[in-house]
C-alpha cells in the first residue's frame, strides 16, 4: 500500500440554513471546481433563539494537495454562495490558526 503525506490544514464553514439547500449548493460548487467537502448537520443554539444548519469541512487532501491559502479561498467562496443560497446574514470560517466571522447585519 502506498501513502502520501501533506501538511495538515482544514477550514470549517459554520452556517445556518436549510440542509437540502446547503447540500445542493456544495454539490454545485464542487462540480464546478473539482472539490470534495463534508457536510455535517448542526443545531445552532444562541441567546433567545435557535436554527438548523451545517458545518462544511474542507481539508488538505493528499491526493490533490493544496496550500492553506487555496483551501481558505475555496472555503470563503463556497461560504459566500451558501450565505446567498440560504438567505443568511452571517457565517463563520474556522481554521487551525483563526476564526473569521462575516456578517451583513450592519454592525460589528
Amino acid at each position: 500500500m502506498k501513502t502520501h503525506d501533506v501538511p495538515t490544514f482544514w477550514a470549517r464553514i459554520f452556517i445556518a440554513g436549510d440542509l437540502a439547500t446547503i447540500k445542493a449548493t456544495c454539490q454545485k460548487y464542487c462540480d464546478e471546481i473539482g472539490l470534495c467537502v463534508t457536510v455535517e448537520r448542526s443545531h445552532y443554539i444562541y441567546t433567545a433563539g435557535k436554527e438548523l444548519g451545517a458545518v462544511i469541512g474542507l481539508i488538505n487532501y493528499p491526493r490533490f494537495p493544496s496550500t492553506s491559502e487555496e483551501i481558505f479561498e475555496r472555503a470563503e467562496k463556497l461560504a459566500m454562495r451558501l450565505m446567498d443560497a440560504c438567505e443568511q446574514q452571517s457565517f463563520s470560517i474556522m481554521t487551525p490558526a483563526f476564526t473569521r466571522w462575516y456578517n451583513n447585519r450592519g454592525y460589528e
